[in-house]
């Protein structure tokens, strides 16, 4: 019988269906026949010996800053911290101070004034009170290997725990976990490369124990690496190291490992990448800094801790956010500043014998990435 040119059309793209669907089980490694798994490729079996190897590679491992939150525990019952209530934001405290009862007032001594104490504000008395946190755990590290009594119990009942930035800012709500700054400090971060914080761990023998280890800290050049959705960073990407625009970031540590947990010795002075709002370039000092971070081969989780400059701090907040973004949360910047004065606990003025630093500390996670170092000058690079 007679087979029409349409019909040869058909035929022939059915065995080319059938083709292609054995073609595809096979090369995914099942029989055609009964369905049992294939034997793979030599190839194959070459690379599947190389997945989960060790992320350590000669004595060496990074790690990417992936969220960062400024220290402040919560209990479940707010007034366990903070008796008296949240503070008042610049909102608040401007109708307190400037009262709708008919009295006519300028710009000049309303809104201008007060946008000039948030640049230059000064210790002097408040007519309205100021909320310390009162509760008796916090997050932080034993600064000064004294117990005291203002000192803290840690979570785990650590004792000694110095950070009396969270007497500061445990009671201001933009820093507690419904902040407008708890949220979008580490949107930014993760947003703008310019803020990306790599710390390079060399001399490494065991993630497990190694009494001596060097961490040295960078600004990364490039973005965080993502699963699908966007918003969960993985680990494994790959940083380009800032070694002309970030020098000043670049800083050694010297530390140990001990039963898996990173344990660096205090700097004197360290700055950290904390750009925020609209990109702005912006860092925050540290002073007597160290690292407590347990570590694995995919990340690093723990605590950043020391004396945060009062100056430096109060001049990071209020270039990177407005008073009108402070007031979303009810932060007052110069409200904050006098407790942070009041409360400073380190690194005395030579002249006036003030402390100029405050104990804090920083909840911090990184995953594991791949540091890429420059090439140093006079080398020659070549492209495969």
């Amino acid at each position: 019988m007679a087979i029409s040119n349409m019909t040869r059309s058909a035929i022939g793209a059915a065995v080319g269906i059938a083709a292609l669907g054995a073609a595809f089980i096979l090369s995914s490694g099942k029989s055609a026949a009964s369905g049992t798994q294939a034997e793979p490729p030599a190839s194959a079996v070459k690379v599947m010996a190389t997945e989960g190897d060790s992320t350590l590679k000669d004595h060496t491992i990074a790690y990417v800053l992936t969220d960062r939150y400024w220290a402040v525990y919560e209990n479940k019952d707010s007034k366990v911290d903070c008796p008296d209530g949240m503070n008042d934001g610049p909102r608040e405290q401007f109708k307190k101070l400037f009262p709708n009862d008919g009295k006519k007032r300028t710009v000049m001594e309303t809104q201008l004034a007060r946008e000039g104490y948030q640049w230059h504000p000064t210790t002097s008395a408040e007519s309205f009170p100021f909320h310390e946190a009162h509760g008796k755990v916090s997050y932080g590290l034993d600064l000064d290997g004294k117990t005291g009594p203002n000192d803290f119990d840690g979570p785990d009942g650590e004792k000694g725990i110095d950070n009396q930035l969270y007497r500061v800012i445990g009671c201001i709500a933009n820093y507690r976990s419904a902040g407008t700054i708890y949220h979008f400090e580490n949107e930014f971060m993760r947003r703008y490369d310019n803020d990306r914080v790599v710390i390079e761990l060399t001399g490494v023998d065991d993630l497990k124990n190694d009494p001596d280890v060097t961490v040295t800290t960078y600004r990364g050049l490039d973005g965080l690496l993502t699963d699908a959705t966007g918003t969960n960073t993985i680990p494994g990407g790959t940083q380009r190291l800032d070694m002309r625009w970030g020098k000043d970031y670049i800083q050694k540590l010297k530390g140990r490992i001990v039963d898996g947990v990173l344990l660096t010795e205090p700097v004197d002075r360290i700055e950290i990448p904390w750009g925020v709002t609209f990109n702005t370039s912006g860092y925050q000092v540290f002073r007597g800094m160290r690292l407590k971070l347990k570590l694995t081969a995919q990340a690093a989780e723990g605590l950043m801790a020391g004396y945060v400059d009062v100056d430096a701090f109060t001049y990071h907040l209020n270039t990177s956010w407005s008073t009108h973004h402070q007031s979303y949360g009810q932060l007052s910047s110069p409200s904050e500043y006098r407790a942070m004065r009041r409360l400073a606990d380190g690194y005395p003025d030579p002249k006036t014998g003030l402390n100029t630093a405050i104990s804090g500390a920083v909840t911090v996670k990184f995953a594991q990435v791949f540091a890429r170092h420059p090439p140093e000058a006079g080398t020659l690079v070549t492209k495969n």
